[in-house]
């Protein structure tokens, strides 16, 4: 009797001895089990005879509930066969008018709202792979996203018409067919879409239209600076659309839910964790055409929201608003996205609630990411050997100031202990594979490193240092190279420096990001050598950014400077003048900050100290 008892009491205290020693087995066990069922899933769908795609899915979805909500957006609401109905318009109008077919590519150049998801579901009807670009982009990045797709046509809304009137003699040199989505329109050379699409049947169209579809089939191309140069199209295949989209059941996301997506469309965290995440489970998707601190909660409530999409801009945006009463009068339990600092993270609990916020590790070209699980406060994910054994991945020595890895006297690489910072590679193996980027194969090259820890071995090269510490919670520490990441956006100094240095007054410029307190990510700043005899012209500088650069890219603050620093190598010198940053009473050189209705103007110690002190947003 006395051994019963004995065991019986061992029972009762082993729950608790095992969250003692191991807090996080609940998650852990829970991750991992939901992990392996997506992996049954690709199995399953890998060993169907045609390959069963994102789209057969919404097929799939339409015929369980063709009635069931997919899409709201200002006071409309679309159910899943209206989505289907509406994309099969689409597609048969498309191919009347431009002679589309499997394999072709379009471009699609809109902001978020419907007919962007009724667009991307006809082409891919049609086997049709999609551009997403950036619809902030113009003039000279514009042409460039567009060639490097590969896209025969271009399709844009009406409000984007003057963009597209600028490039269109370009277009039309490469005989691309330019639709708008409009019933009229005067332009030569741009064909209206709207009254084509009215006219077509919504008539189902044949899966034999896209027969050739496979598992590595590119799906659509999404655009990301990278580290140097103009935008790259990264290719996102048909297995990596699925990847992406598991990502809401591996949080926790049920057929219940509903999700709010005020992300822009054209990038991989709405399209891919929210459009197509939405799809896989089912669900639906609240969407906006941009993101408003005041309206969120209301559209929560109003919505019966369950589930949000964030970049860390916005949750410090909400912790910023105004208290009120109701903050935490909301049915959303799960926060899913990437990039909130732990002080950001903190207050929005303190204020909100008690919210599942499940931050998210991962390049849109990368072949490796990380998921908190757990809701670890300031960690971007966690360790476990299911993941690492299906995407091997290493943290490495790397040397800031060589800008490259640290070998061992073999040649090879050196793996770095835990609780110590270093660059992150991704093994790239058929499992977890390095696509790339369309028509770019230097810049897809540049992302790989070879022979990392024995002969003929192949890595993918992050950028990006990261801190992996004794309990196996990961820590993003910093970017390497020419990148810096300001409002949820990646901006490539490079392209920066081009734009900069095409005004009259510069001879050259050095581009870099600087730190703002209470702000994620670094802002742009640009040390600047005038011409022989000129003096900064800021009106015309401001002229020419606001022209040819997104807002998130233009330099916030400018230091005039008599000669720039360089290396050894002639390359140029960042960390101190970003250690320096826009202080007037450290830095003695000339400093100017952006004014939208002026232009760069001459920056104070009180402008500085009103940034500093929050009383001036950026």
């Amino acid at each position: 009797m006395y051994i019963m008892y004995t065991v019986l009491a061992g029972l009762a205290i082993l729950p608790f001895f095992l969250y003692i020693c191991f807090p996080y087995l609940i998650h852990d066990l829970q991750f991992i089990v939901r992990g392996i069922g997506c992996g049954v899933k690709m199995s399953k769908f890998k060993k169907k005879k045609t390959f069963y795609t994102i789209l057969d899915c919404f097929l799939d979805k339409v015929k369980k509930h063709p009635d069931k909500p997919f899409i709201v957006f200002e006071n409309s609401t679309y159910s899943y066969l209206d989505a289907d109905k509406q994309s099969n318009k689409i597609a048969r109008s498309l191919m009347e008018f431009s002679s589309l077919k499997e394999g072709d590519t379009v471009a699609l150049y809109l902001g978020n709202e419907p007919m962007y998801v009724w667009l991307w579901l006809g082409l891919s009807k049609i086997g049709c792979k999609a551009a997403l670009l950036n619809n902030s982009i113009r003039s000279k990045s514009l042409l460039h996203c567009f060639s490097c797709s590969g896209a025969d046509v271009l399709i844009s809304s009406t409000e984007l018409k003057d963009a597209v009137e600028e490039v269109l003699p370009a277009l039309q040199e490469q005989n691309i067919s330019v639709f708008t989505l409009s019933e009229e329109c005067n332009t030569v050379g741009i064909e209206t879409l709207t009254d084509k699409i009215s006219k077509a049947s919504d008539k189902p169209l044949s899966p034999d239209l896209r027969s050739n579809v496979k598992l590595k089939s590119p799906a659509i191309y999404i655009y990301t600076s990278g580290t140097t140069g103009l935008p790259k199209a990264a290719v996102i295949t048909q297995e990596r659309v699925w990847m992406a989209s598991f990502l809401q059941g591996l949080v926790g996301v049920t057929s219940d839910d509903v999700i709010y997506v005020c992300l822009p469309l054209f990038h991989s965290s709405a399209f891919l964790m929210g459009l197509t995440g939405a799809i896989e489970r089912g669900i639906t998707l609240i969407l906006r055409r941009r993101f408003s601190a005041s309206q969120f909660w209301e559209d929560c409530r109003k919505y019966n929201v369950t589930t949000i999409q964030y970049i860390g801009e916005i949750m410090r945006y909400l912790c910023n608003t105004p208290k009120k009463d109701n903050d935490k009068v909301h049915k959303v339990r799960i926060a899913l996205g990437n990039g909130i600092r732990a002080d950001t993270w903190s207050e929005f609990l303190h204020r909100f609630g008690d919210i599942q916020i499940s931050e998210c590790y991962g390049a849109t070209e990368s072949n490796i990411g990380f998921i908190n699980y757990t809701g670890k406060i300031g960690a971007i994910g966690r360790e476990n050997f299911l993941m690492k054994k299906a995407t091997p991945y290493a943290l490495i020595k790397y040397d800031t100031e060589r800008e490259e890895p640290v070998r061992d006297s073999r040649g090879f690489c050196i793996k770095i202990p835990r609780g110590e910072t270093g660059l992150l590679l991704g093994k790239i193996t058929k499992r977890s594979p390095f696509i790339g980027y369309a028509k770019n194969h230097e810049q897809t090259e540049k992302k790989k490193l070879g022979d990392v820890f024995e002969k003929g071995d192949l890595y993918f090269n992050s950028g990006d240092l990261l801190k992996i510490d004794h309990e196996g919670f990961v820590y993003f520490q910093d970017r390497i190279g020419d990148t810096f990441r300001w409002k949820g956006e990646n901006v490539a100094t490079t392209e920066v420096t081009d734009i900069l240095i095409t005004v009259d007054c510069i001879e050259e410029a050095n581009v870099y990001g600087v730190k703002v307190p209470g702000h994620e990510g670094r802002i742009g700043m640009a040390a600047l050598i005038l011409k022989d005899g000129l003096e900064f012209d800021g009106s015309d500088t401001y002229k020419c950014v606001k022209t040819s650069l997104p807002s998130y890219a233009r330099p916030r603050f400018i230091r005039i400077q008599k000669s720039l620093a360089l290396t050894g190598t002639f390359k140029q010198i960042k960390t101190k003048l970003a250690e320096n940053g826009f202080n007037p009473s450290i830095i003695q050189d000339p400093l100017y900050i952006l004014d939208e209705n002026k232009g760069y103007i001459p920056m104070t110690q009180e402008m500085y100290n009103s940034i500093s002190s929050g009383t001036i947003r950026l």
